[in-house]
């Protein structure tokens, strides 16, 4: 049994469920599964429940899932440029969570800002991902919208958010950050699609 993809969907009819309720009854039962929710996603992520109903509370209007952009920025030699991650060790391309009033493309451009020091624009969009909340890709459901991008500016500049930048082979990455690979993939396949045009 998947107890994220569980708790995610009871956290979404609560919270959604109690933005639109219109009596107090449904309000009650509403509130009694939030509260349910809360305490068992505290329990399987070992955080105080009211911590978890605190974060929650600070999601205002209709739950919806959320959204990451990443930038897939080759070299002349069809290198991907990559950031080892300073939380877990993995490797990943420039990414991050869309802000609210950002679109996801300019997500991507800003996320590659702020991790490489490089100015890059959005060459196309490569594809969209989905995924249900699961251990691997965390308690929310969420979508991931990945650009192949083109440098214009800037020299890489390591951010705190990483240990360590720099262009690879897709083939000699040692280790993955989550469906990174799958997105390095997608991107070279586009690039050599493009200009075999």
């Amino acid at each position: 049994m998947d107890l994220m993809r569980l708790l995610d969907e009871l956290r979404v009819l609560s919270q959604n469920g109690l933005e639109y309720a219109d009596n107090p009854y449904d309000e009650e039962r509403y509130e009694r599964i939030l509260e349910l929710t809360c305490r068992y996603y505290g329990k399987a992520l070992d955080i105080p429940s009211d911590d978890v109903r605190d974060r929650f509370a600070a999601e205002l209007g209709h739950i919806t899932p959320k959204i990451g952009a990443e930038a897939a920025v080759f070299d002349s030699k069809g290198r991907i440029l990559l950031m080892r991650r300073a939380d877990d060790g993995t490797w990943c391309l420039p990414c991050g969570w869309v802000d609210p009033n950002e679109s996801p493309a300019e997500a991507a451009v800003r996320e590659t800002r702020e991790e490489t020091g490089l100015d890059v624009s959005v060459i196309e969009l490569v594809d969209v991902y989905h995924y249900a909340p699961s251990e691997r890709f965390g308690p929310h459901g969420r979508v991931d919208v990945l650009y192949r991008c083109a440098v214009e500016s800037g020299s890489l500049e390591l951010s705190h958010e990483g240990e360590a930048l720099g262009y690879w082979q897709i083939t000699d990455v040692p280790v993955w950050h989550k469906a990174h690979e799958t997105y390095a993939r997608a991107a070279l396949d586009a690039a050599t699609e493009t200009s075999s045009r």
